[in-house]
């Protein structure tokens, strides 16, 4: 039928293969790439690392993600969608090796269930039941971690110290810098933690 032709085309579209170079690590689940002339941030899909300030396990997602994509290093993205954020959704592989299941079969990165759709369930929950019988990583904390969409949720529930201090307003691009960033969250800042992950400005980090 013609009313399948678009989405299928789109579809398709999504899920080729492209060719890029790392420029740099964000976290455990998001990086920046180089395609031909244009700089991409990328979203892991069907995945979801501890966030930064969930320490010490963020810092451990991100480190893992840059031993397996260093910077300059060649990998291939399976585009699959277009977040929020305007961030490409995608499987990344080098060498043939699945990173995105190599992050959660070495149980730094929990499978994001809700956005599992076009991924290889079965795959990510074999490796994920593995990962959490051998007490890998985030396995190994007592009384389990809290999962990262449930603690952004919390991120952003409203408090007494949510509302931004009278006075000026900053933009990102104003602050110039990543730590400036974190100094102005902590003083109450929080409209520049656009995705409340706890991390004001993720797009300042060198």
């Amino acid at each position: 039928m013609i009313t399948l032709a678009l989405p299928l085309a789109a579809v398709a579209l999504l899920a080729q293969t492209r060719t890029a170079t790392v420029l740099s690590i964000g976290d455990g689940d998001t990086l920046r790439v180089r395609e031909g002339n244009r700089t991409v941030n990328v979203r892991l899909a069907c995945i979801d690392a501890p966030e930064s300030s969930q320490a010490p396990f963020g810092v451990q997602a991100r480190q893992q993600l840059q031993t397996l994509a260093p910077v300059g290093s060649s990998v291939e993205l399976r585009i699959k969608a277009t977040d929020r954020y305007g961030r490409s959704v995608a499987e990344l592989t080098s060498g043939g090796r699945n990173l995105n299941q190599a992050l959660v079969a070495s149980g730094v990165a929990f499978v994001y269930w809700q956005y599992i759709a076009g991924c290889d369930r079965q795959t990510y929950g074999r490796l994920e039941t593995e990962a959490r019988l051998k007490g890998l990583g985030v396995w190994g904390v007592s009384g389990g971690l809290t999962r990262p969409w449930d603690y952004r949720s919390r991120q952003r529930q409203p408090s007494s110290s949510s509302s931004a201090p009278a006075g000026r307003r900053y933009t990102c691009s104003q602050i110039g810098s990543y730590a400036q960033a974190q100094v102005l969250l902590r003083q109450g800042h929080r409209y520049l933690d656009g995705d409340g992950d706890g991390e004001a400005c993720e797009s300042l980090r060198g």
